[in-house]
This record gives C-alpha cells, sequence and structure tokens, in this order.
C-alpha cells in the first residue's frame, strides 16, 4: 500500500468512473484500474461495487476512503512544514483569539509580518467556546484565551500566559464617586458592563451579589463599545487594566475600589493561556508566533495588559 494507491481511491470516489478518475490522476485509465486492484488485493476485499452505475464505495471501501483522507492530509502538512522548515517564505498562519487577550496580539503580529512578510496571516476574535470549537475542526492552529476551561481538558495542550489585572471602571461624574468608602453593595446596585466572563468570573460575582447566578447588564466582546457605553451611563465598567489605561489616555475613566473585594480579586484576574490540540504538532509559522507571544508576554509587567 501506498500514498498513490490511496490518492487514486479518493479520485475514484470523487469521479465515480474508471476513466474520468484517470484522466483527473494523469494516467491512463488501465494503469489506474490495476493500482485500485493491487489496494484490494492488499486489503483483501472489494472496495468499490463494480456492478452499480455509480460506483459506490462498499463498506469496506468508505472505512479505507476514511483514513486514505487522513493520511494524504497528514502527509500534505508533513511535507509542507519540511519545505518551510526553517524559512517560513511562504504558507499560511491562522489562529484564535479571546477580546480579553488582544492587548499582545497586535503587537506580535506587526513583528511577525515583519520578520516573516510573505506568511499570510489571519486571526479571528471570539470567545472561548467558540474558539476551541474551531480549534478541533483544524480551522485554526491555536488560540490565546482563558486558560481555566481548558487546563483539565485532555483534548487540549495550554501554555499558561502572565495573569493580568482586571479593573472596576467608571465615567467622571459617577455618584459612587461622591462616597468615601464602596463596598459590593454598592457594586450591583448599577449596571455592570463587561466583556463576555469565563465561567470562574461569573461564579464569583454571583457569589458577591447573593445571587443563585449573575449576568452582566451589558455583555459585549468588543472592548470599545463597552467603554463608551460607561461614558454615557452609570454602568460600572469591568475589564482588564491596559483597555482602561489606553481607554483613559483617550477621554477620562475612573478606576473604582471596592473595599471587601480587595482579598478576591484574584478570581476576577484575566488567566490567559496559548491553547492548542493535545497530540497535535504547530507548524513552523505557528510555533514562531507562540515564541513571539511568549517573549511579549515576558516583557511586561503582570498589571501590563
Amino acid at each position: 500500500m501506498d500514498l498513490r494507491q490511496l490518492r487514486y481511491l479518493v479520485a475514484l470516489n470523487e469521479h465515480r468512473s474508471f476513466v474520468r478518475g484517470a484522466e483527473a490522476m494523469g494516467i491512463t485509465q488501465p494503469a489506474f484500474s490495476r493500482s485500485i486492484q493491487g489496494l484490494e488485493q492488499e486489503l483483501g476485499c472489494l472496495l468499490v461495487e463494480r456492478g452499480h452505475k455509480e460506483l459506490r464505495p462498499t463498506p469496506q471501501g468508505q472505512v479505507v476512503l476514511q483514513h486514505a483522507l487522513s493520511l494524504l492530509q497528514g502527509a500534505a502538512r508533513l511535507s509542507s512544514e519540511v519545505a518551510r522548515m526553517g524559512q517560513l517564505d511562504a504558507g499560511e498562519l491562522r489562529f484564535g483569539c479571546h477580546p480579553a487577550a488582544l492587548a499582545l496580539v497586535p503587537e506580535a503580529v506587526a513583528g511577525f509580518i515583519q520578520a516573516y512578510p510573505n506568511v499570510r496571516t489571519g486571526f479571528e476574535v471570539d470567545n472561548d467556546e467558540r474558539l476551541g470549537r474551531r480549534l478541533m475542526r483544524e480551522e485554526i492552529e491555536f488560540f490565546v484565551g482563558d486558560l481555566r476551561p481548558f487546563e483539565a481538558d485532555p483534548n487540549f495542550q495550554t501554555l499558561a500566559l502572565t495573569p493580568r489585572r482586571s479593573v472596576f471602571f467608571c465615567r467622571p461624574g459617577h455618584p459612587l464617586l461622591t462616597k468615601d468608602s464602596l463596598s459590593t453593595n454598592d457594586l450591583f446596585a448599577y449596571p455592570l458592563a463587561t466583556a463576555q466572563l469565563a465561567p470562574g468570573t461569573r461564579k464569583r460575582l454571583a457569589n458577591l451579589s447573593g445571587r443563585t447566578d449573575f449576568a452582566p447588564a451589558i455583555e459585549t466582546e468588543y472592548f470599545p463599545a463597552l467603554v463608551d457605553i460607561v461614558r454615557r451611563s452609570d454602568a460600572i465598567g469591568l475589564g482588564s487594566e491596559v483597555g482602561f489605561l489606553e481607554a483613559s489616555a483617550q477621554a477620562p475613566l475612573m478606576r473604582l475600589q471596592w473595599r471587601n473585594l480587595a482579598t478576591n480579586i484574584d478570581s476576577l484576574h484575566s488567566h490567559c493561556a496559548i491553547v492548542s490540540r493535545a497530540g497535535f504538532r504547530l507548524s513552523p509559522a505557528a510555533r514562531a508566533m507562540v515564541d513571539r507571544l511568549v517573549a511579549l508576554d515576558h516583557q511586561r509587567p503582570s498589571g501590563a495588559s
């Protein structure tokens, strides 16, 4: 058995004709037929129902086709990776990022395309659940997201990044700013506007509010929109410190401190990781991007993103 025979079987299944399959593979029809027959003899079973007009695969043929597609895809990835090893002068990189982890990504991408201008690079910004599904479908090679939902899942491999501080903030002139001391009761007296919350953060906020579950009044994956809502209303924002500092540099925002939350604030911090599929080797481009993300993460103090 060799990959050539498997390619011919896939072509026969696609074209449902020995003549058209041979033409697609660029060989004669007798040679194409002999290759399929040789594969059947080696496996000891018929792979194609020759009495059927459309040459449908037999049950055994369907099993072989499934494995053939996987083997051919793996061979193509292997060939591509070896060809590009150490060069990164071609190819494509696709990865994902949770909105809360966006602080690192633009700088990493900018440096990456400067170093490897011929690699087509794209990243998806989405929530962890959808990024996890895209990763399992091999639509992306890795993503930067919340560590906690994936660290104990055997289907995923995680590389933890430095935890980053989250902050509560409001607009200048907010009624809470007239108080000398703020408790979490004050927090829940106003709408809370957040990026999408991890399950652990939702649980912590539910405990603080005395509810069985907690859902923010406003939830958006687009941080600039969240900031705009906070500036135009009495909503309280919750987001990464770097996002708060960048937004404050454009127009003033006020940081809020809760006296009875200081010892429990860690559960609301961002615990990000680079998440990939367990047992799957990243392409050279993906490894280069991961190395760049990790290097940037180490350069920044824990409060920087």
